[in-house]
């Protein structure tokens, strides 16, 4: 049977701040769908005689659908957590793990996961519809069941892989180090963090799509020329099938050490010239040169350590044991309660990390000008991309402030051209 939490002060301005947090992302989403609605017909100077109404038409729609199926998720899923933790749900799992009688790290690795498992099943229904309704409906989706069940099986099975193993470990450290725990655990989660990103690129990623060298040599030499310019080393230059699950185009890079590589989707190969990639790249490239990568490093090392440091102050404070209905105290449930509460107050904290995010881009947009001297070759395969992949050129403002990580894109092409012009 499952007992109903009581319904404390503590409790009630949980509940409020999780609510506030619903109301404001559901405002956002409101404010940016009636903006693009308004203005969602006119097409922009730069795109004027690039694209036509009926694409401009299709942008609109892709935006509003995709939208609404997001807040859609994301009020599901705020609704299945109060839900659980008003109902009691995670005290009975709780008790039904502590009657196994195992050993606290595994008791607390088996809640955390089935945890998981549970939220993860929410996002499933939603999944299928974005990929196999709205992506097939805009002709971007190329996935087929077959594939789409052998990805879920792959995801799940590395996640609980992943998260199993770093549960274990982290709640060993707690066991066998109570009153340091959390500078032994910060150490382990940097540690952790450099694994996933020297692995991903070798391990994880070739488990979903296949990397094949690229065999163009006009653009391997011009992309070899760009990174010998920038100084930086990468172990290769790999052309990635996603054309088999999305006609999406992009190209990032990745990997960290002897594993750095520069990826291309074989979408962005096949629909945009030689000039317009080296000019992608050149500001991914930046993004390496200017050093965000170990700035992000540096600061998620920052936020963890005062995170953890805080989780000890906090997991055996019975005060938040009580408030959600638990009798007793243990470290794991004490470590479970603290994610949920961070879940609303994280979501206050976007439009600081956005605002990071679009100070690098414009720092990697920059550098990209320094490398080849011209913005031209950039702006064209900006609006090549926003073209292909129906983006949105009318975002709310306040939207764009609070969730855009990178400049919305008709602001970012007036800026590169500005600073062409400049020179």
């Amino acid at each position: 049977m499952i007992t109903m939490v009581q319904f404390t002060l503590i409790l009630l301005i949980f509940l409020a701040v999780f609510a506030f947090a619903m109301i404001v992302r559901l405002i956002l989403n409101r404010l940016n769908i009636r903006h693009l609605r308004n203005f969602g017909h006119s097409i922009p100077e730069d795109f004027e005689g690039f694209i036509d109404g009926k694409t401009l038409i299709r942008m609109r729609d892709y935006t509003v659908e995709t939208s609404r199926i997001s807040s859609i998720e994301n009020v599901t899923g705020d609704m299945i957590v109060i839900s659980l933790v008003l109902s009691g749900f995670f005290v009975w799992l709780s008790n039904q793990i502590s009657a196994l009688d195992l050993h606290i790290v595994i008791s607390g690795t088996l809640f955390f996961l089935s945890c998981s498992l549970i939220m993860g099943t929410v996002e499933i229904p939603f999944d299928l519809y974005r990929n196999f309704v709205i992506e097939k409906k805009f002709s971007f989706s190329t996935l087929t069941m077959k594939l789409w069940l052998s990805d879920l099986f792959k995801s799940v099975l590395i996640s609980l892989i992943l998260l199993g193993s770093f549960l274990s470990i982290l709640l060993s450290l707690i066991h066998f180090f109570p009153k340091t725990w959390w500078v032994w655990a910060w150490i382990f989660f940097i540690c952790f963090q450099l694994l996933i990103m020297w692995l991903y690129p070798v391990v994880i990623a070739p488990l979903f799509n296949t990397f094949e060298p690229i065999e163009n040599e006009e653009l391997k030499t011009r992309i070899s020329s760009v990174a010998q310019r920038s100084g930086i080393t990468v172990s290769g230059l790999f052309r990635m099938d996603a054309g088999k699950r999305s006609r999406h185009s992009n190209a990032y890079f990745t990997g960290i050490g002897k594993t750095k590589r520069i990826v291309l989707f074989d979408t962005l190969l096949d629909t945009h010239t030689t000039e317009e990639i080296v000019a992608v790249l050149s500001h991914e490239l930046g993004h390496w040169k200017m050093g965000h990568i170990k700035k992000q490093l540096i600061l998620s090392m920052g936020v963890s350590l005062a995170a953890l440091y805080l989780a000890y102050l906090l997991v055996n404070n019975h005060l938040l044991y009580s408030t959600f209905g638990f009798e007793g105290t243990s470290v794991y449930i004490g470590l479970f309660l603290l994610t949920i509460i961070v879940r609303p107050l994280a979501f206050f904290l976007t439009p600081l990390t956005s605002m990071l995010s679009r100070h690098f881009e414009q720092q990697a947009d920059d550098y990209a000008f320094t490398l080849l001297g011209n913005t031209s070759p950039l702006v064209n395969a900006l609006k090549q991309l926003a073209k292909e992949n129906l983006s949105n050129l009318h975002p709310h403002p306040l939207y764009a402030w609070f969730y855009y990580s990178h400049p919305p894109l008709v602001e970012r092409i007036e800026r590169l051209k500005r600073t062409s012009r400049n020179k």
